[in-house]
């Protein structure tokens, strides 16, 4: 049985803190995670715009304001919000003597509701018609334009808009059970990509040939590649390399930082392997590199301050063997986003909370010599962290 994926009681309970009567999602990431909705444009386009609004309990109903282009993808998706107000005008023919399917037919009873003419216009209605007029919203502001925004506040003189994509974030932070499922099939698929690729390292194999073993085997276990950073030898300390011709030598160090989309949400998985037996200094600062990760896990819990988290794996690499190693965090949250909150930094000033799910990350780049790093998808449970993956994260030497 499918599940919403929001988290609605994190959410409300924010929201009475926050004193808010509404949110509005316009980031691609907050609209599918307030409604289901994949609105494709908003993720492959600059500037597309679709609107979740989503009001406090009792406040009213949950909506989406959408193009009438993109109705098709709220009938076939597993969308939980019913009212769907479309804009702009699209065209689309019916066969009058065909028995329609259940999506096509909820798609044609939705371009017969009222098409409105812009997606400002369809988001008006809706908070008008929650009797909202006179409340207190707030609105992710970095997903709609400054154009339409100016509309929006001129349309609705009286409404105090307050920026919320910070607010967002931090609902997102805690997942739910079907968001943890889908973060693990996500690191699932990613790590069966990397053996994939791994499986066929041999003299002359192409940081290319790797690639296209990653994509097919990712491709062909549901998900599909979003970044992937693959690097032989010397072209690894490339912190994002891109995979190009350069070919596999004896001795070289193989880095992958890769990350893939399953079911909407992210993977984000760094693992690294010698071809051939490796120098004693690949050996040393790869250990250092993994030794902090797991100081990570011994002491990752619910209530730890994110910033002593940071403190206690940079300290553990450095006298581990690798006594220069500096770093500006040491990972983030994932979710329906690469980046999901919460940054481990020293400047952080958060503390872990349960079902927060966390890539903890260990990168170090050294031009003429290398490129090392471990990183791992958990989730903070109340009596400690539990792993996402199936492989280690020691460096692999292939024969």
């Amino acid at each position: 049985m499918r599940k919403p994926l929001t988290n609605f009681d994190r959410m409300f309970e924010l929201m009475d803190e926050s004193g808010l009567d509404a949110v509005i999602g316009t980031l691609p990431e907050n609209v599918t995670y307030l409604t289901g909705f994949w609105a494709m444009t908003q993720w492959v386009r600059r500037g597309p715009q679709t609107y979740a609004f989503q009001p406090a309990r009792g406040r009213g109903n949950a909506a989406i304001a959408t193009s009438s282009g993109l109705l098709d993808l709220v009938s076939d998706q597993y969308v939980w919000v019913d009212d769907v107000r479309r804009f702009e005008y699209f065209q689309i023919e019916v066969d009058a003597d065909a028995r329609l399917s259940d999506e096509d037919a909820a798609q044609l009873k939705m371009l017969q509701t009222p098409q409105y003419k812009s997606s400002v216009e369809a988001l008006v209605s809706i908070i008008r018609d929650n009797g909202l007029e006179n409340a207190t919203i707030g609105i992710d502001e970095v997903g709609i334009t400054p154009t339409c925004f100016d509309e929006l506040t001129a349309a609705l003189p009286n409404v105090t808009f307050r920026r919320a994509n910070s607010f967002l974030q931090k609902v997102r932070s805690i997942k739910t059970a079907e968001e943890i499922e889908r973060l693990r099939g996500a690191a699932r698929v990613g790590e069966m990509s990397i053996e994939a690729a791994l499986a066929i390292a041999a003299e002359g194999v192409t940081e290319l040939d790797f690639l296209s073993e990653f994509n097919v085997c990712t491709a062909r276990n549901g998900g599909l590649p979003v970044s992937i950073c693959i690097g032989f030898g010397d072209r690894s300390a490339m912190s994002n390399v891109q995979p190009s011709r350069n070919q596999l030598n004896p001795g070289d160090v193989i880095r992958f930082d890769v990350g893939g989309r399953y079911q909407h949400y992210r993977s984000d998985i760094s693992r690294c392997a010698s071809f051939g037996e490796p120098s004693a200094k690949v050996r040393q600062y790869h250990n250092a590199l993994h030794k902090g990760i797991e100081r990570g896990y011994e002491i990752i819990r619910p209530g730890l301050p994110v910033a002593q988290l940071y403190e206690a794996v940079m300290e553990t690499v450095r006298t581990e063997g690798l006594p220069h190693y500096k770093r500006s965090h040491v990972g983030h949250g994932i979710g329906l986003d690469g980046y999901d909150f919460p940054n481990i930094s020293p400047a952080t000033d958060a503390v872990l909370e349960e079902n927060m799910v966390l890539c903890l990350e260990t990168p170090y780049y050294e031009l003429g010599f290398a490129g090392l790093q471990v990183e791992d998808m958990l989730v903070v449970r109340s009596d400690g962290a539990e792993s996402l993956m199936t492989t280690s994260g020691a460096l692999k030497v292939l024969a």
